[in-house]
């Protein structure tokens, strides 16, 4: 095949593939100019990021965009009028090995429309991957999307071959997901997700018993659900996402922001922006469950069902609970120093380590990282220069808002604003 066929192809379903955050899509298009370093690409290439911090290059595709199903939501569902491709399994192999041997990609995300049915779908994406793994002996990382309604038999041996799988939740709720995709459902995805979890398990036991034992995503699995495009409130999401976190042991849960792309009467009227300020704060929150030790119930519930847009969710809950403040940096422990407005993980670790050498003053907290306008509302340390039971809430509210200005309004949903 021409070599402008495959390029249509890949500009087709590398544009179709970018509405699916579970791995963080830069969405770069910056071109090398007077000699630079680096070129920054549109078709498939995205960013993401290994737990260790390192940020990496994934070519991300479809394997097609021909689908079975008609989600409402989805830009690739069969009554959507678009541009239709598909790659052959050679050629997502070819792909992917060229752009690792020029240094363009680290690793492969490959998802898929549902054609046929979800076995052949699957067999597919499963054949890509055996042949990179065997025939072109790649080591790379790869994310696999499971396909809901799969064969128990080929999510095992793809779990064999992928570092990553996942599966989208796609609506936070099931009233939502029958909704906009009636021939769906939260069952579809929790089948795959426990399969997967158990042998994670099973594979860990047995390599504790057995030297050779092969690996099974040994990067874990993550969801993804769609923001905006059905009604639940806040408290709806996160509660959702805390029972996945806690029954499958995901790795991440992603919140995408809803893109209008449908005149249908059962969507959302929302303009031409997705609600990404929203995304941010569900983000945040995220963060707090996972890093902070806050339990999802402290952070929204019936008397707070969504979260503050002025505000984040850490500095919006320590507002509210004025009563365990001031906290003292030099004597607090660690789980309460995470607590604190404008401490973040890293500074908290520093303090804990800091005070072991004689009491902490308000310079000393600024050099660790402390984002000292912030906090200063909620701590005292050795030179305190005023006692926090002065302020209420509110007041403390409007403080910070008139100190970051329009800090707390960013609307990059890759952004999370520091704690």
């Amino acid at each position: 095949m021409s070599s402008d066929r495959i390029r249509e192809k890949l500009n087709i379903l590398a544009d179709a593939a970018k509405y699916d955050v579970s791995c963080s899509s830069s969405g770069s298009n910056r071109k090398n100019h007077n000699k630079g370093l680096g070129d920054g690409h549109t078709s498939g290439i995205c960013h993401t990021y290994t737990e260790d911090g390192r940020c990496v290059s994934l070519l991300k595709i479809l394997l097609t965009n021909h689908c079975i199903y008609d989600c409402l939501f989805c830009v690739s569902r069969k009554s959507n009028d678009i541009k239709r491709a598909a790659f052959t399994v050679d050629e997502v192999v070819d792909l992917t090995m060229n752009f690792y041997r020029r240094n363009y990609i680290e690793g492969l995300f490959l998802s898929s429309g549902i054609f046929k049915n979800a076995d052949f779908t699957m067999e597919r994406l499963l054949l890509v991957c055996k042949k990179l793994r065997l025939e072109q002996k790649y080591n790379g990382y790869i994310h696999l999307k499971t396909i809901p309604g799969a064969s128990d038999e080929l999510i095992k041996e793809a779990g064999l071959y992928a570092d990553r799988m996942s599966i989208n939740l796609e609506m936070p709720t099931e009233a939502g997901l029958k909704l906009l995709a009636p021939e769906k459902s939260h069952a579809d995805v929790i089948k795959p997700l426990s399969f997967v979890q158990q042998n994670i398990k099973q594979f860990t036991e047995e390599k504790k018993l057995i030297k050779h034992v092969p690996q099974f995503v040994p990067a874990g699995q993550s969801t993804q659900m769609v923001i905006g495009a059905t009604p639940e409130s806040d408290k709806d999401i996160m509660y959702t996402a805390n029972s996945f976190y806690q029954n499958f042991s995901l790795k991440r849960v992603y919140y995408s922001g809803y893109v209008p792309i449908s005149n249908d009467s059962r969507m959302p009227v929302l303009g031409t922006k997705p609600p990404l300020l929203r995304e941010n704060r569900l983000y945040q929150t995220d963060w707090l469950m996972r890093f902070y030790g806050f339990k999802v119930q402290e952070i929204l519930n019936d008397a707070n069902p969504n979260l503050d847009v002025d505000i984040d969710p850490k500095l919006s809950w320590a507002i509210r609970n004025m009563q365990h403040f001031p906290v003292d940096i030099n004597t607090a422990d660690y789980k309460m120093i995470l607590r604190i407005p404008g401490i973040g993980v890293m500074s908290a670790q520093k303090i804990v380590q800091a005070r072991k050498f004689g009491k902490l003053r308000i310079d000393q907290l600024k050099k660790i990282g402390v984002a000292y306008n912030r906090a200063k509302h909620f701590i005292v340390c050795a030179d305190t220069p005023y006692q926090l039971k002065d302020y209420q809430g509110t007041q403390i509210k409007a403080f910070i808002l008139a100190d970051s200005q329009s800090k707390y309004l960013k609307t990059d949903s890759n952004q999370l604003i520091l704690f």
